[in-house]
């Protein structure tokens, strides 16, 4: 079958490798690709919000199936246009991709329906939270309504540092229009746990657990960033946390979608704190985290083609997922400067090395090939090195060992991915 792969960075270059190692794959697209993904499918140069042309490539090459990668052409409708066209496609509606798309929407969703998460307050006027913030309990989180890149979440420990925050989302619109509304809400502490879900509208299964680390710098100091390295498993997810989150958080929301007329078919992320009161959701996406595709993927034996086209078939009730007893850790390699300001176009060296070493990977977040055919930094994240292990420490050795065998001007990395593990 033709498969086509809708986006560029290191979530879809993860889900290309395992879309290419699938037997029933004949030929492999990407739109638009990156240098990575090049190795395992013909990258097109369309960008994922061009709607029409994607539909139109779509039906020149008769593709069969269709997987869109990032937020914005989800919650913008791709889904919608690509199944008007009769194409089928691998990724939630607008209807449903709103759970992401509107914070406000996934709060008040979780409240009507009794799914735990944080107290909060929706906000469309920057007068009245900054009322409602002279009473409130610090620290407190600010996030803008909608799509912010993974950027639109302010922790602030203050008063003076909340006032600041409502005119940064609200007045000063630093993240665009997904300032037009925000949600404060009350926070909370403990770990916290990535668990992406196959769903088919009825039925969802998770996949393995995972651990984001979103600041910038060592010791989870610096800026909030699109995520700086991951692992998987965790190992404070445990069997008896994962009955309670089955039974009150992943079932209760593909039933509270579908009460809604918003069925959900594609992957749910839960992102999940583990409170002392028990865990509660901090956020849901409507796709594959990244990084947290990079070490979940790699783990998963099954045939991801088989998985994505029962989840469409509603038919997610006949497949067990099955994962490998090992680890992973993947170290994202970034611009230095990110998530602020940044330079592009330095020539990576090394990438070869990775080539035929089993248990490890390194996958193109923002990269491409300059004029003379060169692999160049092309964004702030620029790779995920992975690697497997037996268990975490050996996978978190394994990587780090693995991030000296690429190389490139203003190189940067956190040197604590996974540190947590020794805690656990």
């Amino acid at each position: 079958m033709n498969v086509m792969i809708i986006g560029g960075g290191g979530r879809e270059h993860a889900i290309a490798v395992s879309v290419a190692k699938s037997s029933r794959v004949t030929k492999l697209y990407c739109a638009p690709g990156n240098a990575g993904i090049e190795e395992v499918a013909e990258c097109v140069p369309i960008g994922v919000m061009e709607f029409d042309r994607l539909v139109a490539f779509a039906k020149e090459k008769e593709v069969d199936l269709t997987i869109v990668g990032p937020d914005d052409p989800l919650v913008g409708g791709l889904a919608d246009a690509f199944e008007a066209a009769g194409i089928r496609v691998f990724g939630p509606r607008k209807n449903a991709a709103i759970i992401e798309g509107s914070k406000a929407f996934a709060k008040d969703l979780m409240k009507k329906y009794g799914i735990p998460t944080a107290t909060y307050e929706v906000f469309s006027d920057a007068d009245a939270a900054t009322e409602y913030l002279q009473t409130a309990k610090f620290p407190i989180v600010l996030k803008a309504d909608g799509l912010a890149l993974g950027k639109g979440v302010l922790i602030c420990k203050n008063l003076q540092e909340a006032l600041e925050g409502v005119k940064e989302i609200m007045l000063d619109k630093h993240f665009g229009s997904a300032g037009n509304q925000m949600v404060i809400e009350e926070f909370m502490t403990g770990r916290e746990v990535s668990v992406l879900a196959f769903c088919d509208g009825t039925t969802i299964k998770t996949m393995t657990s995972a651990q984001d680390h979103k600041r910038a710098k060592d010791g989870d100091q610096g800026l909030n960033t699109g995520g700086m390295g991951t692992f998987s498993p965790s190992p404070f997810y445990t069997a008896e946390i994962d009955a309670f989150c089955q039974k009150h958080i992943y079932q209760p929301t593909m039933d509270a979608m579908k009460a809604e007329g918003r069925d959900f078919v594609g992957v749910l992320f839960c992102g999940l704190m583990l409170t002392a009161d028990g865990p509660k959701v901090l956020e849901y996406n409507a796709r594959f985290g990244d990084p947290e595709t990079q070490v979940v993927l790699p783990r998963m034996k099954n045939d991801i083609i088989d998985v994505m086209e029962a989840c469409i078939d509603g038919r997610l009730s006949e497949i067990e997922l099955k994962f490998a007893d090992n680890a992973a850790v993947c170290v994202v390699l970034a611009s230095a400067g990110y998530p602020e300001h940044y330079e592009k176009g330095f020539v990576i060296t090394g990438l070869e090395n990775f080539s035929g070493k089993e248990g490890y990977a390194v996958f193109h977040a923002g990269t491409k090939k300059d004029a003379q055919g060169a692999v160049v930094t092309n964004g702030g994240r620029v790779l995920g090195v992975t690697a497997l292990g037996e268990d975490l420490k050996q996978a978190r050795k394994n990587a780090y060992a693995a991030t000296a065998w690429v190389q490139f001007a203003n190189k940067y990395m956190r040197n604590d991915i996974g540190k947590a593990i020794d805690e656990a």
